[in-house]
């Protein structure tokens, strides 16, 4: 085994035998919703191939003519007043389409206070995420594509540095209107953080599949999430079984089987076509639904829905990522064509 083979399975071996979806990880800004038309499909829009070069986001290998000289305005505020935003401008050099993006989480100004609970001034914690992206198309059908990503967190006079990199591949039919994906994100480290301890990042294995029906406005996609851990279900080590008062039977607690754990790596999104100019998305994501809906209030909570107009040289898409009854996200993304050469 040479030297650089053994470098790579030192960095990322650690990785994935702590892989989760979360609770330890740093940089969890990393899987925050920055634009309004992922919102509006529920996060992870990986298999939409188009002229948006915000999905870019999401999955480089996208990137493509169409998004060249275009430039990305996102903005998204959340019912706790967190707020987060994205700048995006992507643009061909040679035979290579590249993409930068600056993406922020503002968190407001915080009370700074003493383990007495003595105040002494305020101040205002942030993540910030600056990333290029290039993509390269071998033909007309596959491309892969690569993003570069150096990230920043601050919280009062605290700080943390780290970098990470989301690679992925595409495979496109447009004869058939058939999009397959697949992408790994948050592949990377935590170079410095707010102590001596340094945690890993939120790795995530993605798949993907679309597919636009041939005499009818419809796009369906369906997306597998963590692929890198298998049981997403959250075991309640407090939780105890309890007798039937009926029978006298004990009842055990129930933990999720093969199906309810399948049923948390797919999200389903939809896309109602209407001309070029107008579109309508909805997705369910039962795995948020399971992780943040009220006890006896499930509501919408796991559900999206969005809209969006597209004319010559900009375009306006609007977004809601509902995560519980508690409240969701909204999104306001413009897009503008700055310049074709």
């Amino acid at each position: 085994m040479n030297y650089k083979l053994r470098l790579v399975i030192l960095f990322l071996a650690p990785m994935l035998t702590q892989a989760q979806t979360g609770g330890k990880y740093a940089f969890q800004n990393l899987n925050t919703q920055y634009n309004a038309r992922t919102m509006g499909l529920g996060g992870d829009a990986i298999t939409i191939y188009d002229s948006d070069l915000n999905l870019a986001l999401n999955n480089p290998a996208i990137l493509n003519d169409q998004m060249n000289g275009k430039f990305g305005f996102n903005q998204t505020i959340m019912s706790s007043g967190v707020n987060t935003g994205a700048l995006t401008y992507a643009r061909k050099i040679h035979k290579t389409m590249g993409m930068l993006n600056f993406r922020y989480t503002a968190y407001g100004k915080m009370k700074r206070t003493d383990e007495l609970g003595i105040e002494s001034g305020t101040f205002s914690p942030g993540d910030f995420i600056l990333g290029a992206s290039a993509q390269h198309a071998f033909n007309q059908r596959m491309s892969v594509g690569a993003t570069f990503n150096i990230l920043y967190s601050q919280l009062d006079s605290y700080t943390a540095f780290g970098t990470s990199l989301d690679i992925a591949g595409l495979y496109r039919d447009s004869a058939r209107n058939l999009t397959l994906v697949g992408v790994i994100k948050n592949l990377g480290a935590q170079w410095k953080g707010y102590t001596k301890e340094r945690n890993p990042l939120p790795l995530e294995v993605q798949l993907g599949i679309s597919h636009k029906l041939k005499h009818a406005p419809f796009r369906f996609s369906l997306v597998a999430q963590h692929l890198q851990k298998w049981n997403l279900a959250y075991n309640d080590p407090n939780a105890q079984g309890r007798i039937d008062p009926l029978t006298g039977d004990s009842i055990q607690v129930k933990k999720a089987g093969f199906f309810e754990n399948l049923a948390r790596h797919a999200k389903i999104q939809l896309e109602i076509l209407i001309g070029k100019k107008f579109h309508l998305s909805t997705a369910f994501d039962y795995q948020r639904r399971k992780e943040l809906a009220i006890v006896g209030r499930g509501g919408l909570a796991g559900f999206s829905f969005g809209a969006g107009f597209a004319f010559k040289r900009f375009s306006i898409d609007y977004g809601w990522y509902i995560y519980s009854a508690a409240g969701g996200q909204h999104g306001l993304t413009l897009n503008f064509l700055l310049s074709k050469k």
